[in-house]
C-alpha cells in the first residue's frame, strides 16, 4: 500500500472485512462523554467499543473531529433465565458515562436485564523489584529473600484497563430501555416498560421503585414507558415518555412514587390526520433535556421536537425527519 497510507485512520484491531460482519457487530447505542473526548457504542454482541478523539494537527486540519479506537471490551454475555425458560439477549440497550472524579472513567451499561458500572483506566508505568515476587509475579521462597529492595515504576507502553465495578441485577421483570445518571454523582435510574427504578451506585442488591404504570389488570394497559431521563441540574426531577407520546415531569420531593406528575407535556392530536398508525407514530423512542436544563428534546417516529418546560401544551419547534431516516 506504500508509505503513503494515514495509518491513524486504520486500526486493524478493531475494523472486519464487511464480508465477515455478522448481526452481532450492529450498532444498538452510542453515547458521548460530558466532554466529548471519548464516544462509547454498544452492540448486539454485547460488546462496548469507545473511540477517543484525535488532539488536533496544525499541519493535517482535515483529521480534526477524528476518532480512533482507545478500548474494546465485552461488556454482557447472553443468558438463560431457567425460571422463565427465557433467554436473555446480551445486546447492549443504554450507554451512559458517569461524570469524571479523577484521571479514570467510568460508564455504565445495560442489556435488557443487568445493569453493570465499568472502570476505564490508563497505565503508562509499571512497578519492579518485588522482594516477594519474581518477574513472572510468582511467590519467592521466602528462605531465598536475604535483603530487601524499594520497588521502583518503570515506564510502559501505554495499556488502557477495563474492569467490571458493580453489577446491578435482579431489579426489572420487563426490558430495561433508558438508564440515567442523577447530577448528584451519587445515583441513577433504570425504566423498563412499565417501572422506573432508583439505584445507588455503591448499592448492588436492592433498588427503590420511583414510577410505576402496570395496572391491576394487564388487559386495562394503554401505554408503556419508553425512555427516562433525569434533569441535569434538579436531582429531584425528572421525565419520562409514554408510548402515545406524553412526557411527564416528576418531582422526586413531592412523594416517594412518583406516580403523580407535576406537569404533563402531550400536543394536541388533529382528528382528521388520525390514522391507525397514529399511535406508533406517535411513540416517543428518546427524550435529552438541552444543556441548559430549560427544553427537552424528544424523537418520534416521524419528527424530533423541542418542548419548553414552561410551556405544556405544544413544542416550541418541530423538526420533520425523512422516512429513510427513521
Amino acid at each position: 500500500m506504500g508509505e503513503d497510507v494515514d495509518t491513524r485512520k486504520i486500526n486493524h484491531s478493531f475494523l472486519r472485512d464487511h464480508n465477515y460482519v455478522t448481526e452481532a457487530d450492529i450498532i444498538s447505542t452510542v453515547e458521548f462523554n460530558h466532554t466529548g473526548e471519548l464516544l462509547a457504542t454498544g452492540d448486539k454482541g454485547g460488546r462496548v467499543v469507545i473511540f477517543q478523539r484525535e488532539p488536533e494537527c496544525k499541519n493535517e486540519p482535515c483529521s480534526q473531529g477524528e476518532y480512533n479506537v482507545y478500548s474494546t471490551f465485552q461488556s454482557h454475555e447472553p443468558e438463560f433465565d431457567y425460571l422463565k425458560s427465557l433467554e436473555i439477549e446480551e445486546k447492549i440497550n443504554k450507554i451512559k458515562w458517569l461524570p469524571q472524579q479523577n484521571a479514570a472513567h467510568s460508564l455504565l451499561s445495560t442489556n435488557d436485564k443487568t445493569i453493570k458500572l465499568w472502570k476505564i483506566s490508563e497505565r503508562d508505568k509499571r512497578p519492579e523489584g518485588y522482594n516477594l515476587k519474581d518477574e513472572e509475579g510468582k511467590l519467592k521462597d521466602l528462605s531465598t529473600v536475604t535483603s530487601l529492595q524499594v520497588p521502583v515504576l518503570k515506564p510502559m507502553d501505554l495499556m488502557v484497563e477495563v474492569s467490571p465495578r458493580r453489577i446491578f441485577s435482579n431489579g426489572h421483570t420487563y426490558h430495561v430501555n433508558s438508564i440515567s445518571v442523577n447530577s448528584d454523582c451519587e445515583t441513577y435510574m433504570s425504566a423498563d416498560d412499565l417501572r422506573i427504578n432508583l439505584w445507588h451506585l455503591a448499592i448492588t442488591d436492592r433498588s427503590f421503585n420511583i414510577v410505576d404504570i402496570k395496572p391491576a389488570n394487564m388487559e386495562d394497559l394503554t401505554e408503556v414507558i419508553t425512555a427516562a431521563e433525569f434533569h441535569p441540574y434538579h436531582c429531584n426531577l425528572f421525565v419520562y415518555s409514554s408510548s402515545k407520546g406524553s412526557l411527564r415531569l416528576c418531582d422526586m420531593r413531592a412523594s416517594a412514587l412518583c406516580d403523580k406528575h407535576c406537569k404533563l407535556y402531550e400536543e394536541p392530536e388533529d382528528p382528521s390526520n388520525r390514522s391507525f398508525f397514529s399511535e406508533i407514530i406517535s411513540s416517543v423512542s428518546d427524550v435529552k433535556f438541552s444543556h441548559s436544563g430549560r427544553y427537552m428534546l424528544t424523537r418520534d417516529y416521524l419528527t424530533v421536537k423541542v418542548w419548553d418546560l414552561n410551556m405544556e401544551t405544544k413544542p416550541i419547534e418541530t423538526y420533520q425527519v425523512s422516512q429513510f431516516y427513521s
